[in-house]
This record gives structure tokens, C-alpha cells and sequence, in this order.
């Protein structure tokens, strides 16, 4: 089958795009001019040169293809544009469900977030929780939100398309790395010296793939489905870490209002007058106030999605970051005769 897939060389369409080529389909990557390309890299998948908010790319990308999915997103909790991170997630949504529609392509897949879904005061949230606007913090979560109506919108007409929502995905090929993965890096660098009782769900990155293609063969166009598996502590992924690594997992538990006022204190010195990226995205800490845990029982029990370890997850991701030179010296000799 041609396949186009969009966002190729981020985490999750990399890894979607590097499993699919493996089973023998025929992958379209869309790429950007100067972008890094170390996930599809010899991999023999065809890149096409372009960009989602560039119809006309899109468009070239998408000639005789039978499926796309749409994995690009700005996935961040800062940039210097702002605008840019909505523009690329709503405007680009619409751009590649539009020139799939005029393609008369069968069957779509967009990559929303788990960020889109309800979190109730008690108990897990599911697809049908309803959000609270409040808990939309930041451009990112607010951007694909609204591009998730997009697609809900698109879906509601005749187009088949079927959304699915993935939480934390750990695992190889995290180049950037996302927010996720940056939580497993400051560990083997030794930059958390606190934590934050917080609690998240995380997933094995390959069935956040697997769970993508049972989506385009099982799904209900209209329909959402959570990619996720186990819900655990911020404190137990630092102690999973720790055991794989033999690094010490930090004790100290940070009081919520204190990493507030971290937060925008960073924000400003670092985002406003030095115009980097700060090393807590307030976005991210606002978010982090009540456990995001949610049920993944629908993807389970209507796609088949599977539930990998996520400690092997984790030992991946970390042998990953290891072995791409992401961790240096003493630490990285520590960490590889743990791991191995």
C-alpha cells in the first residue's frame, strides 16, 4: 500500500514510518528543507521535500497514495512564534485532511494528544470525559485541541477519519528529543534534583505505532482511541530510571507552588530576555498539577493495541540516548554497564 505520512522525522511518525516500510509499504515521507532525517535515514523510504503549510507539497506528497497518516506536529511548551506552533498544528491539520479529501484518499489517521482529553477529579479519564477549558494551558495544548475539532469536523462529513490520542510514549529514535523523552534524558544527565508529585500514563513508542495501524484497519472514522498503557507516578519513572541505570533517583519532593514560581521565574530570564528555551516549561508544570490518568480500555478492547512493558521502554529509550552520544563521560560508562 502507498502510505504518506507526515511528521516522519519526529518520534512517533519515525518510528510509524521505519515499522510500516519494514512490513513492505510503499512510505511517502514529507519533509522539511533542512530538517534533521536521522529516523528515516537509509531506511528506503522516498522523501518528498515540502512542508504541511504548503498545499502544493502536500499535494505532490499525496498522488496515489491509498492512506495517510498525519503524525507532524509543533510538539513543544515553548518557541520564540508562538503563532507559528497553532499555525503549523490547526492550519496544517486542515491543509493535509483537505488534500487527502480531494485525493479521494480511503482511509486517514490524525495524531492528536492525550493532552485534548477530560481529566476528571476522580478515577481515569476515557474519550468520552468531557475537557475543561481550563486545563488547556498553553499555545500547544490549546493548538491541537482546536485541530482535533478540525478533524472531528472533517470526520463528520463523509471523509474517513479516525483520531487517535497517544499519552507518553517512551522508546528509540527520540531525535529532538519530545518532553517526554527530555524527562528520561535530564535523569541520565543528572538535572532532577526534585520531584513533583505528579503522574502521567506512558507507553512503549512501538505500540503507539502498532496502535496507529490497527487504527487505519479497525477504527470508526469519528471515533477517538487513547494509545496508551500504564499510569504511574512522576517519582516511579524516576525510580524505574534509576533501577535500569543505577543512578539515584532524586528523594526530594518539590512543592507544586514552589515549581510554579521556578516556572515563570525561568520563563522570563530564560524565554523573555534570553530568548532560549527554558529548562521548566511553565506550560508543562501548570499541566502537571492533577495526575493525567486515563484508560486506554477502548484502543484494548475495539483495535487490539498491546501493552508492552514499559520498564523495556524505558531501557530502550535509555540505551537510545546512550548509544546516539546524548550522555557523555563518566555517566555514560556508568550507565551502559548498568544497562547491559
Amino acid at each position: 500500500m502507498k502510505i504518506l505520512v507526515t511528521g516522519a522525522t519526529g518520534f512517533i511518525g519515525g518510528n510509524l514510518a521505519r515499522e510500516l516500510k519494514r512490513r513492505g509499504d510503499d512510505v511517502q515521507a514529507l519533509v522539511r528543507p533542512g530538517s534533521n532525517r536521522l529516523t528515516i535515514q537509509d531506511t528506503g523510504i522516498n522523501q518528498v521535500e515540502g512542508d504541511i503549510l504548503d498545499r502544493q507539497s502536500i499535494g505532490r506528497a499525496i498522488q496515489g497514495c491509498e492512506a495517510v497518516y498525519h503524525v507532524a506536529a509543533a510538539y513543544t511548551f515553548w518557541s520564540r512564534d508562538p503563532a507559528g506552533v497553532s499555525r503549523a498544528n490547526v492550519q496544517g491539520t486542515i491543509n493535509v485532511l483537505e488534500a487527502a479529501r480531494q485525493a479521494g484518499v480511503s482511509r486517514t489517521v490524525y495524531t492528536s494528544t492525550v493532552g485534548t482529553i477530560g481529566i476528571p477529579q476522580t478515577g481515569l479519564g476515557d474519550e468520552n470525559t468531557p475537557l475543561d477549558p481550563k486545563s488547556l494551558h498553553g499555545y500547544y495544548k490549546n493548538s491541537k485541541h482546536l485541530a482535533e475539532q478540525k478533524a472531528l469536523a472533517f470526520a463528520a462529513g463523509v471523509m474517513p477519519v479516525v483520531i487517535v490520542n497517544p499519552t507518553l510514549p517512551v522508546g528509540p529514535w527520540d531525535v529532538k528529543p519530545t518532553p517526554t523523552g527530555k524527562i528520561v534524558l535530564d535523569f541520565l544527565r543528572r538535572k532532577v534534583p526534585a520531584y513533583l508529585k505528579t503522574g502521567m500514563n506512558i507507553v512503549d513508542v512501538a505500540d503507539v505505532v502498532e496502535g496507529h495501524i490497527l487504527a487505519l484497519e479497525k477504527g470508526n472514522p469519528r471515533e477517538r482511541y487513547i494509545l496508551g498503557n500504564q499510569n504511574v507516578s512522576l517519582k516511579q519513572i524516576f525510580d524505574m530510571l534509576s533501577d535500569l541505570t543505577g543512578l539515584p533517583a532524586p528523594r526530594i519532593k518539590a512543592p507544586y507552588w514552589l515549581v510554579v514560581g521556578v516556572g515563570y521565574a525561568d520563563r522570563f530570564i530564560e524565554g523573555t530576555l534570553l530568548r532560549r528555551e527554558p529548562a521548566i516549561p511553565i506550560e508543562g508544570v501548570l499541566a502537571s498539577k492533577h495526575p493525567a490518568y486515563v484508560s486506554c480500555d477502548k484502543a484494548i478492547n475495539e483495535l487490539g493495541l498491546p501493552q508492552s512493558s514499559v520498564t523495556d521502554a524505558l531501557k530502550q529509550s535509555v540505551n537510545w540516548f546512550v548509544d546516539h552520544g546524548y550522555v557523555s563521560g563518566k555517566i555514560q560508562e556508568r550507565i551502559r554497564s548498568d544497562v547491559a
